[in-house]
């Protein structure tokens, strides 16, 4: 059965039960406090969910307005900022640091240009010499402490050397937008980013005249089960140009859609080419190669080259990667330090890219074979859902969906798992047994039989529970 694919963004509209189901079983799965994940499409939301808690020790259960730290996302608000200050003609990315912030004048890291400090070349000290204010041993640098580091310590390679991320040179960035337009960090980038979007739950600092809208941040789990304390959230003072903003996930898609070439509301699509165009490729230590522009990471995921950032603050970890051609913009915000934001946004990359796949080549699952929900057996669980019009079993242990999906494929009048190269059953039957009412009894995806999850007992799981 074949038909014409569907529009991307009413393909993406049909994703959000199959992506919501398996973040959640992702989640629950690893321990996760609270989730919350929004899809865009070319600047315009598509859907948004939350999943979970906003803090454990009230049980207030976390929504899609809850506002998140995305802490690192600062330094793409800040690279944003400095461009729009290019295009002004206020100010050059070759221009020296000690040009704007004369207190580094006859220092190493005065010597630093603005493209340096964008692309993280400028050879400068990471947090400087005492960072436990990210352990909130004391607070974060406010502007004479942040100038001090970098006379004292900011430089630690000589420029181009390596790539060092540093949140420190951020931080003088901040000083240089500060310098060149007379304004607050924070009114400079209300002004010339967050009115123009009309971002109402987004901005460069904590505010504690919201303070109920945040959602808690939560220490990790050194140990399987370990209980979750909350984290308090505090002001990143000189450091918010690289780690301070705040904002929910419905704001940033908004936000990831003015990187979309095409829309030009804060830059023009040549700045954008300047902030996306590899700065520097590099393999960190038995780790995969990395790359990173100007104030934007880079990667290819699930056949899409992407751009976006993390971020990690005490009991925050998020994620966003837009698909500057495309227009597509996923984002994953999660309230716990060890939070899975990473790879559950690769995760929905990579569902949209199957569900994309099997759309275009139009074979579509029949109605009368047509059937989802989540089945286990001993050897663990799996959901089966709708992507693209053609069934998937997910497994819920496998890390990402491309190692842990297999597509079911009607042949002859009856579902089989994709015939291909294969340790597992590919090729054989798709077997689905009912009850007198049609409610599925049971499964098997060729060899093994498993059960609607809420029949199956862990403690004999041989055979499905059956009491009461």
């Amino acid at each position: 059965m074949t038909s014409a694919p569907p529009s991307r963004l009413e393909l993406l509209t049909t994703l959000r039960e199959p992506i919501v189901r398996w973040i959640e079983g992702q989640a629950l799965s690893r321990g996760a406090t609270g989730v919350q994940v929004a899809v865009g499409y070319r600047g315009e939301l598509v859907w948004e969910h939350a999943w979970g808690l906003a803090n454990v020790e009230t049980g207030e259960a976390l929504t899609t307005d809850h506002l998140f730290r995305i802490a690192s996302h600062s330094k793409t608000f800040t690279a944003v900022a400095i461009m729009q200050l290019v295009e002004s003609g206020e100010l050059r990315l070759d221009d020296r640091a000690a040009a704007h912030v004369p207190e580094l004048a006859g220092t190493p890291i005065g010597t630093a240009t603005v493209r340096e400090l964008l692309g993280h070349q400028a050879g400068t000290i990471r947090d400087s010499s005492d960072g436990d204010f990210w352990q909130h041993a004391f607070p974060f640098p406010d502007r004479a402490e942040l100038l001090r580091i970098l006379r004292e310590e900011g430089r630690v390679f000589a420029a181009n050397q390596h790539f060092k991320y540093s949140n420190i040179g951020y931080g003088l960035l901040g000083l240089i937008i500060e310098a060149v337009t007379g304004e607050s960090y924070d009114a400079a980038t209300r002004r010339l980013i967050v009115e123009p979007l009309g971002l109402s739950d987004t901005g460069s600092e904590y505010d504690p005249a919201r303070a109920a809208d945040y959602a808690a941040g939560h220490t990790a789990r050194l140990a399987a089960g370990q209980p979750r304390a909350v984290i308090p959230h505090v002001d990143t003072r000189a450091l918010a140009s690289a780690t301070g903003w705040y904002a929910n996930a419905r704001d940033l898609v908004r936000y990831g859609g003015a990187h979309v070439f095409g829309d030009e509301t804060l830059l023009s699509d040549a700045s954008k080419r300047v902030l996306q165009r590899e700065e520097s490729r590099f393999t960190p230590r038995d780790r995969p190669e990395a790359r990173y522009g100007l104030g934007l990471d880079l990667s290819k995921i699930a056949d899409r080259e992407v751009v976006g950032h993390s971020g990690g603050y005490p009991g925050h970890i998020t994620r966003t990667w837009i698909d500057p051609i495309d227009g597509l913009v996923v984002t994953v915000l999660t309230n716990d330090l060890d939070g899975l934001a990473g790879p559950l946004a690769a995760g929905v990359l990579q569902l949209i890219t199957l569900a994309t796949r099997a759309a275009d080549a139009g074979e579509k699952t029949p109605d009368e074979l047509r059937f989802t929900g989540r089945f286990a057996g001993a050897w663990g669980a799996y959901d089966i859902v709708d992507l693209g019009g053609t069934l998937h079993a997910l497994s819920l242990r496998a890390p990402d969906p491309f190692s842990g999906a297999s597509r079911l494929v009607p042949r002859d009048g009856r579902l089989v798992l994709e015939e291909e190269p294969s340790f597992a059953e590919a090729g054989e039957p798709v077997t689905v047994t009912r009850g007198a009412d049609g409610a599925i009894e049971s499964i098997r995806l060729g060899a093994m039989t498993a059960w609607p999850i809420d029949r199956f007992d862990l403690t004999r799981p041989h055979v499905p529970f059956l009491g009461a």
